[in-house]
């Protein structure tokens, strides 16, 4: 039997907000945020996702987040204290005077159809028909004095209590009727040195969803090919890259592997020639460490995408930019040093295989839709390929170009121009994207769409889901990050079909294994909830093909794959909720038994053993808030 997580926890993003109050796997739907509104209310200013550069660290039961807004400094300590409650102490400290119009600790509650829902202020007469809440702007500060406020509908409750009364500010917002309580932090002006301090007992709970999940399985319709999980094998961190990349090719089964070009060190001077400095042996040593990194991956038959993030100094226009400067970031390339620029990369590919024996199946620049660090406009892009392409060809290189590699998904547009071209079509090798934005499924379907118009495999060549997670390493053990990144990992293998998703990273950067000097742990090298989602993932036996399944359920996350030939199936499910019942039909026939492996916080890709399929149908106990993956025998 699953056992139930009995535990109650509260989720705390890494820049400060409180995602909801978690128990028995099921999400009390409670957030916060902290707003700063300047002079005038015309300019709102939250915490959120890369919006600020917050420091995130946890000790036991208690969370804290440091950030700021300008000159304003926050100290946010978040305590778990059980059976549905949290306690948030907020710490405000300004560096300098500063001309405000309020600071606000923000309570956002989802809008809901439940006509009896009801809303009142604690300790005061002032009660609010939900209907009734009015949407003017915050800029009027007309609040009331209250100790906080109640909530209920039909399936959430939630309880604000603040020491002493604040002004409380009740709005809904006007885009989706969520309703906002804004407890004053602040108002008017504050003074340099100035320290204020509030506390807030927060408290959400409701009835425990565990109504059956139902899954529709259609082998019938077979998608593109998975070939398993990737890896990206960026060298940044000398001492502490090793022992993570070791372990990972050791424990993972991968299909992709990505490497980078130093191609600055490369080639520093347009007129020098790379073979002559190889044959006097003063290739840069990061040069040879990233072509080692290849060779490594080639010798076990994992193929090498080869991406470029910088360029040298004479194949750039401007100064080389690696930091957004008015809001853009990097370098276009030097359109009059076109023919060089295609040399030395050619030279590079060349040299990579005939001295390592690496075939390089793709090449791209990372990124150069956003400018991480070679920026191109979508036209720059069309003719870089055919450019590039074109060039290769004729040096007798099998190597394509990725058409995209894009900073995310929500840049598909980059696209268009090279899709509509045809000359760039015989040198695209592949379509390529990274996931850190961009999870609707309407856009992730884009990118299915266009794999399918060119019929090209589609690879997602940057997996994760923070950009900015490298500034509060922390989050990587936190069991909401694990399972955030697996749901979406499953997400994209139902709809967007690619090839494989290349994890962000397989080093010491974004590591998926703790402790080993990484980020300061200094305890043994250890695997993380993230690896043994990813080990799990990489389980997945070779070459099967995606097909649909559909979930009855929004909190559980289905994506399967199979080979009709040869009769071996794989459905992987994430269910972020409570535990439930899971009914699978359109089972196979020929599929008698499957095995069922778990991930979550007390397990790691445990086998819980096979599951008899009777007439196409399977049943189940779906562990609450889990990864769970079946295997056909």
């Amino acid at each position: 039997m699953f056992h139930q997580q009995a535990y109650s926890q509260v989720e705390v993003a890494p820049w400060g907000n409180i995602t909801g109050i978690r128990k028995q796997g099921q999400l009390f739907n409670l957030q916060t945020s902290l707003q700063y509104l300047k002079k005038g209310g015309d300019q709102i200013i939250s915490t959120a996702r890369e919006q600020q550069t917050p420091i995130y660290n946890r000790n036991g039961n208690i969370q804290t987040v440091t950030t700021r807004f300008d000159s304003l400094i926050f100290e946010k300590t978040v305590t778990d204290g059980g059976g549905n409650k949290a306690q948030v102490n907020i710490k405000l400290i300004s560096k300098v005077d500063t001309s405000i119009l309020g600071v606000f600790f923000v309570v956002r509650i989802p809008r809901v159809s439940d006509n009896s829902a009801r809303f009142k202020l604690a300790d005061n007469e002032q009660n609010f028909d939900v209907a009734t809440i009015p949407t003017n702007a915050i800029k009027d500060l007309n609040g009331v004095m209250a100790k906080g406020f109640e909530y209920k509908s039909i399936n959430l409750e939630v309880k604000v209590k603040t020491e002493k009364p604040d002004s409380v500010l009740v709005r809904k917002d006007e885009n989706n009727g969520d309703i906002l309580v804004y407890f004053t932090i602040k108002a008017n002006d504050i003074a340099k040195g100035e320290t204020i301090e509030k506390s807030y007992q927060l408290e959400a709970k409701g009835k425990i969803d565990k109504d059956p999940v139902n899954l529709t399985f259609n082998a019938a319709q077979q998608g593109r090919r998975f070939e398993g999980l990737g890896g990206n094998f960026r060298l940044q961190n000398a001492a502490t890259d090793p022992q993570v990349i070791d372990y990972s090719l050791e424990n993972l089964r991968l299909a992709w592997g990505r490497v980078e070009m130093p191609w600055k060190f490369w080639q520093p001077e347009k007129d020098a020639n790379p073979f002559d400095a190889a044959q006097q042996n003063r290739i840069h040593p990061q040069v040879i460490k990233a072509m080692e990194m290849a060779q490594r991956l080639s010798k076990k038959g994992i193929p090498v995408i080869l991406s470029a993030w910088s360029a040298p100094d004479w194949a750039i226009v401007g100064t080389p930019n690696l930091k957004p400067l008015n809001g853009i970031w990097g370098n276009p390339l030097n359109k009059d040093m076109m023919t060089d620029i295609y040399r030395s990369i050619t030279r590079y590919i060349t040299y990579l295989r005939d001295a390592y024996g690496v075939e390089v199946q793709y090449f791209s620049f990372n990124e150069s839709d956003l400018g991480i660090n070679i920026r191109m406009t979508a036209q720059e892009h069309a003719d870089f390929i055919k450019g590039l392409g074109s060039y290769m060809n004729t040096k007798g290189l099998k190597t394509k170009l990725l058409l995209g590699d894009n900073s995310d998904a929500n840049t598909w547009a980059f696209l268009n121009l090279a899709m509509s071209d045809t000359a760039t079509h015989p040198y695209i090798g592949a379509i390529s994207f990274h996931s850190w934005r961009g999870w609707e499924t309407e856009t992730l379907q884009k990118w299915a769409d266009a794999a399918t118009k060119l019929n090209v495999p589609l690879l997602v060549g940057e997996g994760s889901i923070d950009a900015a997670a490298w500034q509060y390493p922390a989050i990587f053990q936190e069991p909401t990050y694990a399972m955030e990144e697996i749901n979406l990992y499953t997400r994209l293998l139902a709809i967007c079909q690619p090839a494989s998703i290349l994890q962000w990273q397989l080093t010491a950067d974004y590591s998926p294994l703790a402790g080993g000097g990484i980020f300061g742990d200094n305890g043994a090298l250890r695997p993380t909830q993230r690896f043994w989602n990813l080990k799990q993932l990489s389980s997945t036996p070779k070459n099967l093909y995606a097909m649909p399944i559909q979930s009855s359920r929004t909190d559980v996350s289905a994506a399967a794959l199979g080979d009709n030939n040869t009769g071996v199936y794989t459905i992987h499910l994430v269910n972020n909720g409570a535990g439930r019942q899971a009914i699978i039909t359109g089972i196979p026939l020929k599929v008698e038994k499957l095995k069922i492996y778990v991930t979550n916080q007390e397990d790691s890709v445990k086998e819980y053993g096979e599951k008899k399929v009777s007439n196409g149908q399977l049943k189940f106990k779906l562990p609450a808030r889990s990864f769970v993956t079946l295997v056909s025998e």
